[in-house]
């Protein structure tokens, strides 16, 4: 049974990630910043670096709850799709999450602006909510070429990630590159049909 003293520190440190999520979702990742966060929370500054070591900490905490939660909406969004093919389950799966980050775009885009320092270790909770973002999309791939081994698997997983990623990054951020907001989806549709062979549109 955990004491007084690990409750009142593991309730803090719940309290300060809720904070810096919404600071987050409000203002981005550059709106984390020690004072203000002891402020909102009605601590100390030196109460913060008592839980955490440092904010990066406290921002790779949030992050981990935004993988989850992206996690959630991806596999929320194939029930009752489990029998489509497996090119139509990366689409259905792609989509989503162009709708996740264009719901939670500060949120969104803290999962990549972090810049951990060399010496961090990334927590193994972290590293398992990315793989099991990642299992997800590895699935219909596999299916799809059924083939290949299983490191080609994974590197074509991520590489269909990363194709997804950027569509969705400069299309929500309207840059002079910028895909077209209202083609975003048919940019996505028709770039994860070419990779996995199927043509249909």
């Amino acid at each position: 049974m955990a004491s007084k003293a690990e409750e009142r520190r593991n309730a803090l440190r719940d309290r300060l990630i809720t904070l810096a999520e919404q600071q987050i979702e409000q203002e981005g990742i550059q709106a984390i910043k020690a004072r203000p966060l002891a402020q909102a929370a009605g601590c100390s500054v030196g109460a913060i670096y008592n839980v955490f070591g440092d904010l990066e900490d406290i921002i790779i905490a949030v992050n981990g709850r935004t993988f989850r939660k992206l996690g959630r909406f991806v596999a929320e969004a194939l029930e009752g799709k489990e029998t489509l093919p497996p090119t139509d389950r990366l689409i259905v799966m792609a989509h989503a999450y162009l709708d996740y980050a264009g719901a939670h775009p500060k949120l969104w885009r803290a999962l990549f602006d972090l810049r951990m320092s060399a010496d961090i270790n990334v927590p193994d909770w972290y590293l398992e909510e990315l793989a099991r973002l990642f299992s997800h999309i590895n699935g219909p791939v596999q299916e799809c070429f059924p083939d290949m081994d299983q490191t080609a698997v994974d590197l074509l997983t991520r590489a269909l990630f990363s194709s997804v990623h950027g569509i969705v990054l400069l299309g929500l951020e309207n840059r002079i590159s910028a895909v077209p907001r209202d083609q975003i989806r048919n940019m996505i549709a028709l770039i994860l049909r070419s990779a996995t062979g199927n043509k249909k549109m």
